[in-house]
């Protein structure tokens, strides 16, 4: 089955260099001249693919690779199939989200995902059961099941509002912001932080404690997002505690592991531990940005300026999650290693990081309202040191050894 898992994640590569090619696309909109295509269908194109044909995809494929390679995996027809339905879905949306937006082919093909996502849930957890494993990984993959599945009732409110023709913004922001929490700080982050824990072998009992507090602070800090809506005084306490929980898991969880795998990381390749340092510190500037975000003042100031809020979605998207991916998928092999290869993630890396920094800049420059000169034409810079990384990756991957 690896194998078969080897070849899955080839389009994972390939898909992630359409989603850099989709976001390359959008910045030369916004830079210069391109009158062809729709900049917000390209959009929605852009993010419905990224979740579902670059990372769902991954995260799928790397715990069928988690379940083979402890052999446990059962299913493995459905599974073929759940993948295939998935990918094939994701193409769909990306088509016609270019095309058309928001049509009755686009939503029908996002339902469709949903409902695969739930069907991939529902025959994993099954899988699961069946076998006795490290119960904190377990933990980690069965926690990110169900905050995928609760992500999807916000795109399902907001389906309603769409049908009902009975929209209010402060809902309709509401439910999006509910549905890409679960997903960002739901599905995608459990189910790596699952992946971590089992490739490092974290099996201790006090591990187990670092999940439950991640799990407890996940809920509540949703709403770190819809502070503009004047919660009640308990439910803003309840949220700032969720985001010191969160906050306190993770500088606990840095600590204990840099403690008990001193070794283990020294024998990683250097431009491995450089990833997986950077990821890190974007991780922790993350969760230190969400506890700032407590500070009404703050909130108001960040939720107020649209590049904050495009920063901090890269930063967790291509920082945080993105990274991650491509970390596991070379360490495991599951990526072909190779020089080629690795230079192509090195070089992606190098454009995240530029990426990130150009945007921060822009974010702060926001706060006193100046505008950074030839900004747009910086992020289109950064957009093809991108593209380019994961094009090499994609393109050598494919090709025979």
């Amino acid at each position: 089955m690896t194998k078969s898992i080897q070849f899955w994640i080839k389009f994972s590569l390939l898909n992630l260099f359409i989603v850099a090619l989709i976001g390359l696309l959008m910045r030369y909109k916004i830079g210069f001249e391109f009158p062809y295509l729709n900049q917000k269908n390209l959009q929605h194109a852009h993010s419905h693919f990224a979740f579902a044909g670059w990372i769902s995809h991954s995260l799928m494929c790397f715990m069928l690779y988690f379940l083979d390679k402890n052999n446990i995996l059962k299913y493995q027809k459905t599974y073929r199939r759940i993948i295939i339905s998935n990918l094939l879905c994701s193409y769909g949306m990306l088509i016609f989200f270019t095309l058309q937006g928001y049509s009755t082919i686009s939503i029908l093909l996002s339902t469709l995902s949903i409902f695969i996502a739930y069907v991939f849930a529902y025959v994993f957890w099954k899988n699961l059961k069946i076998s006795e494993f490290n119960t904190v990984v377990k933990n980690w993959f069965k926690a990110g099941l169900v905050f995928n599945v609760l992500s999807s009732l916000g795109t399902f409110y907001l389906a309603y509002m769409m049908a009902s023709k009975n929209i209010h913004e402060k809902e309709y922001l509401a439910s999006i912001y509910f549905y890409l929490h679960f997903q960002y700080n739901g599905w995608f982050s459990f189910i790596i932080l699952g992946l971590f824990h089992d490739y490092f072998k974290l099996n201790q009992q006090k591990y187990m404690k670092i999940f439950q507090m991640f799990f407890l602070a996940c809920i509540p800090t949703y709403f770190l997002s819809t502070l503009w809506l004047e919660l009640p005084v308990w439910l803003y306490c309840l949220t700032i505690a969720g985001a010191v929980i969160q906050t306190y898991a993770w500088f606990k969880f840095v600590f204990l592991f840099t403690q008990e795998k001193r070794n283990d990381l020294l024998q990683i390749p250097f431009f491995l531990k450089y990833i997986l340092l950077f990821i890190g510190f974007a991780m922790s500037v993350k969760l230190l940005l969400q506890l700032g975000s407590t500070i009404p003042t703050v909130s108001k100031l960040a939720f107020g300026f649209r590049p904050i809020v495009i920063a901090y979605l890269h930063l967790v998207l291509l920082a945080i999650i993105s990274l991650s991916i491509l970390f596991y998928g070379y360490s495991t092999q599951l990526i072909r290693n190779s020089k080629v290869i690795k230079f192509g993630i090195l070089f992606f890396t190098v454009g995240v990081i530029v990426n990130e920094l150009i945007l921060a800049v822009q974010g702060i420059a926001s706060f006193s309202y100046t505008l950074i000169p030839y900004v747009d034409k910086m992020l289109f810079g950064a957009a093809i040191i991108l593209i380019t990384g994961i094009g090499i990756t994609a393109f050598f991957s494919f090709k025979e050894e």
